[in-house]
């Protein structure tokens, strides 16, 4: 099932649960995940599936191979048969694609500036929190013509802070780059709070906070309609979609 939002202005945000699918279990049942041990043709029937879904052409959906980082690719078509970058976000002026970011704890976010048809997709976990991907996808956005203050940030399922359990020095080590971030579980231990975090390096950056505080609304270890790699080690991963009316699908 995919949870999608068009705001007034054009941009579109979409994100997916795990249900609608048809990977096998543990990786039941919306798998959009192509480097987690699940079969590749039921990946591919699944990117479809959701593709289609949203009403987008599944081979104009633009993934990354994403490691924790803070770089940014732009985004001029899909790869073709070019590896894909191993980058944590990617930035595109084009409307006839869809821009992709997948996760199973980590922050989605997606970043949309309609006035200077830009759009980005994020994927901030703890590592990408203290090293700044979401601010580098915001200046890449401006340097191709976005004002932070016109950007409207969506946060999709993620662990919360509450749930969110670290050894203390890791904690610490999180709230020196990122005060935002520091946070307790409901039963008393060190957690991290990434989407705090991270909507504070939006505000930061100079996206406004009423632009900047929609979702997550699930804690996806707390959700059994969404993929948790903290709860259940071996399993899929969600997405988030994030375009721009005009062009083709």
């Amino acid at each position: 099932m995919i949870g999608h939002r068009k705001a007034a202005s054009g941009a579109h945000f979409a994100f997916t649960d795990r249900w609608g699918g048809v990977s096998a279990a543990p990786y039941d049942r919306l798998n959009l995940g192509g480097a987690v041990g699940d079969d590749p043709a039921a990946v591919r029937a699944n990117r479809e599936r959701a593709a289609a879904g949203l009403g987008r052409d599944p081979e104009r959906v633009v993934w990354m191979n994403q490691v924790h980082g803070r770089d940014v690719a732009v985004v001029e078509g899909p790869w073709g048969d070019r590896p894909v970058p191993e980058v944590d976000a990617i930035v595109s002026t084009r409307t006839d694609v869809t821009l992709a970011v997948l996760t199973a704890d980590c922050v989605p976010v997606l970043l949309a500036d309609p006035v200077a048809g830009v759009v980005a997709a994020a994927h901030a976990g703890r590592p990408g929190l203290v090293a700044g991907v979401v601010p580098a996808a915001v200046e890449a956005m401006t340097a191709h013509g976005a004002d932070p203050a016109r950007i409207t940030a969506q946060l999709g399922p993620a662990v919360c802070g509450k749930c969110y359990e670290v050894p203390a020095a890791m904690r610490d080590d999180v709230a020196r780059a990122v005060p935002e971030a520091y946070a307790e579980t409901s039963w008393g231990t060190p957690a991290v709070d990434v989407a705090a975090g991270v909507r504070a390096q939006l505000v930061r950056a100079g996206v406004s906070a009423d632009r900047s505080a929609g979702g997550p609304d699930v804690c996806t270890l707390e959700s059994a309609d969404h993929f948790s790699y903290r709860r259940d080690g071996v399993t899929g991963r969600l997405a988030g979609y994030v375009w721009l009316d005009g062009g083709a699908a």
